[in-house]
């Protein structure tokens, strides 16, 4: 094949070099009008592969996203804790279902404590364990929401909460209040990027 440039000069080009390699098709789809048929080839390789990245994200939504990451881990933490000592009222549940079943041991100098005490036992351990599981939920829940950056209100309300807890729910809540109090994170909450680094 022979191609004529501009000013009487010519080109010789073989097939058979090409053969087998499939550069005898691209030579084919080579256009000759002053590059821009390999402008356009490269153009397309770039919207067809990897696209050239977006502008980095600001350095203070940055520093809300690792806030709110450690903030969840935190109550995560505190989710665990609180369920565990949840769980230790439950020896004075059976030391008062003991109490009322009758089973006390005693001797002949001395009487069994009335059921009314092993009852008193049983209520009040059933409601510490309650509460405690309750709350272990709640805090469970808030980290889920903090770090998918919903419900603003009740992680706001879970902070305040927390900070009855002195010293480690107070020191806790008061961080949450301050990062939550941000405009660039209710922001992140008003208006999430699914799958954006910043919801991770």
């Amino acid at each position: 094949m022979t191609v004529r440039l501009e000013g009487g000069c010519s080109i010789q080009l073989s097939y058979g070099c090409f053969a087998g390699t499939g550069l005898a098709r691209r030579a084919g789809e080579v256009k000759t009008d002053g590059g821009k048929g390999l402008a356009e080839g490269r153009a397309g390789g770039l919207d067809g592969g990897v696209q050239s990245p977006g502008p980095p994200p600001h350095p203070q939504l940055l520093e809300d996203a690792e806030h709110l990451k450690l903030l969840s881990i935190f109550y995560y933490v505190m989710a665990g804790m609180t369920a565990l000592a949840g769980c230790l009222p439950i020896l004075h549940v059976a030391f008062g279902i003991v109490m009322v079943s009758g089973s006390f041991p005693s001797t002949p100098s001395s009487t069994p404590p009335p059921p009314a005490f092993g009852w008193l036992f049983i209520g009040m351990g059933g409601l510490v364990i309650l509460l405690a599981w309750t709350m272990a939920v709640l805090q469970f829940l808030t980290a889920r929401w903090l770090a998918a950056r919903r419900r603003w209100t009740f992680c706001f309300v879970m902070a305040c909460i927390a900070c009855v807890g002195f010293p480690l729910g107070t020191a806790l809540g008061v961080f949450t209040i301050l990062v939550l109090q941000r405009p660039t994170v209710r922001a992140l909450f008003d208006d999430p990027l699914p799958g954006g680094y910043l919801n991770r």
